[in-house]
């Protein structure tokens, strides 16, 4: 056993199983996904804090903890298609690849995206399509969507995303409000999304995601 994987095991029982994730689908992807390969190889030593991981510009690896609370609540199926938003260097849908039918990871950052693409085709994520564009556009083309998971803090999600989900789809995001962030649950019933509270977590709010300003007169 080598660090790394002796430090993935150390990570499953030390920040998802006490979570109370105890899905084996969930449990399994985060066992075999070499999360050091999805992260910027200055923060390869600390892969697997557990603790957001930044990778500039406002932007996060997520905690493996709510990562892993959010797939729970999400309840993802052999034959969902997810779309998955901010997705970096993409461990996200690395880990999601092994629970799905198939993923769409949307990065804005040319780099970034070229460096997941690089990554995903070496850990054989070959059910992951890489699409770059504005994270608050996501991938229209490839949907509707079973299920949308945000990789960031957001204040509002933009309509155009919500129109990506299918009915009876969910959607997973860490909504930030006065500094103190709460992982939601969402779910589209009959065009409209009903949302849920689901743990507290923390995220910085993602280009595309901030606050929608509403003018009164």
């Amino acid at each position: 056993m080598n660090i790394y994987t002796a430090r993935r095991t150390t990570m499953v029982d030390t920040q998802v199983r006490p979570s109370d994730v105890t899905k084996f689908p969930i449990i399994d992807a985060m066992l075999q996904v070499a999360r050091e390969k999805f992260v910027p190889t200055s923060q390869k030593e600390t892969a697997y804090v557990g603790e957001n991981l930044e990778i500039g510009d406002n932007r996060v690896v997520l905690e493996p903890r709510t990562l892993a609370k959010m797939l729970d609540g999400l309840d993802i199926s052999p034959d969902d298609l997810v779309l998955d938003l901010g997705c970096g260097y993409g461990y996200s849908s690395a880990v999601i690849a092994r629970m799905a039918e198939a993923v769409v990871a949307v990065e804005e950052d040319s780099y970034i995206a070229r460096d997941a693409q690089e990554a995903l085709s070496e850990a054989q994520a070959d059910n992951v399509i890489l699409h770059e564009a504005p994270l608050a556009e996501g991938a229209p083309e490839h949907g509707p969507y079973d299920v949308i998971i945000v990789q960031g803090g957001v204040a509002s999600i933009p309509a155009a995303i919500l129109d990506q989900m299918k009915d009876g789809a969910r959607i997973g995001a860490v909504f930030v409000e006065n500094g103190v962030g709460e992982a939601r649950i969402g779910y589209k019933i009959d065009g409209n999304i009903t949302w849920r509270s689901a743990f507290n977590a923390g995220a910085p709010i993602l280009p595309g995601f901030e606050a929608v300003v509403e003018f009164t007169f």
